[in-house]
């Protein structure tokens, strides 16, 4: 190892580390590689149902250790923007510990009536009456955030509708379109820099989606990697306006 400084990591979570519950060959080698060489990374994902401290057991179980603190996700982002734009205020949310958690931590009160926000997340249990309410409290004047735009996810069985598609049932029904924090958007990016004081053209994006963490990451000035491991296929890059700084296989064959 030579003694420059290595440069500071995103790194998408499924696709890029985890493929469902088992670790993507390398992976744990090159988080290894991370640690040794003392390198600020996170992992990040868009998934806001579970708590850091949930996803670290996950990917522990998957025999992959990850500090808590290395665990970054859209319902974090979505409070730490909160916070900036509103400091105390309350939000009607749709989502699970891993949203309501954060938002407790930073001072949010969770209401059923005349909040500022309506914030919606990733949960198993939608359901019509709480998207109904949903609906009204942005008629009367609430803010819509979204944590993120992903349409439909992987679970046992198949796939789900995620925090996108109901977004777009609610803003069918409002007119009232959701801002989105997470991934591609590059307001995610820059906080998950800012948490770990990095810059962005010290910094790379690993993941393996064109349209969500490539994206993101070029348009947040970061060098980026894609690897194959997960959704684009090597043979759509060449759809894209825009081009990873490098292509790989895995995270197996990148050296922090």
């Amino acid at each position: 190892m030579d003694g420059t400084r290595p440069k500071n990591y995103l790194i998408d979570m499924d696709g890029v580390l985890l493929r469902g519950a088992a670790p993507i060959p390398g992976a744990t080698e090159f988080i290894g590689r991370l640690v040794e060489r003392q390198a600020r990374f996170l992992v990040l994902t868009n998934n806001s149902l579970y708590t850091p401290r949930d996803l670290q057991l996950l990917l522990r179980r998957s025999g992959l250790d990850v500090p808590v603190e290395a665990i970054y996700t859209s319902a974090l982002a979505t409070a730490q923007f909160l916070q900036a734009q509103h400091p105390g205020g309350t939000a009607y949310v749709l989502g699970e510990a891993g949203l309501t958690t954060v938002l407790h931590d930073i001072g949010y009160t969770l209401v059923e009536v005349d909040p500022d926000y309506v914030v919606l997340g990733e949960t198993t249990a939608y359901s019509f009456d709480r998207i109904t309410r949903a609906v009204r409290l942005l008629a009367a004047g609430a803010r819509f955030i979204a944590t993120n735009r992903d349409v439909a996810g992987p679970r046992e069985g198949g796939i789900v509708p995620a925090t996108g598609a109901v977004a777009a049932l609610i803003w069918s029904a409002t007119g009232i379109q959701p801002y989105f924090i997470g991934k591609p958007n590059p307001l995610m990016m820059r906080t998950a820099l800012n948490t770990i004081g990095a810059h962005s053209e010290d910094s790379v994006m690993i993941g393996d989606n064109m349209d969500t963490d490539i994206v993101a990451g070029i348009e947040s000035g970061m060098e980026t990697i894609l690897v194959l491991s997960g959704v684009t296929a090597r043979d759509a890059v060449v759809r894209y306006p825009y081009r990873p700084t490098r292509i790989v296989e895995s995270v197996a064959e990148i050296m922090p």
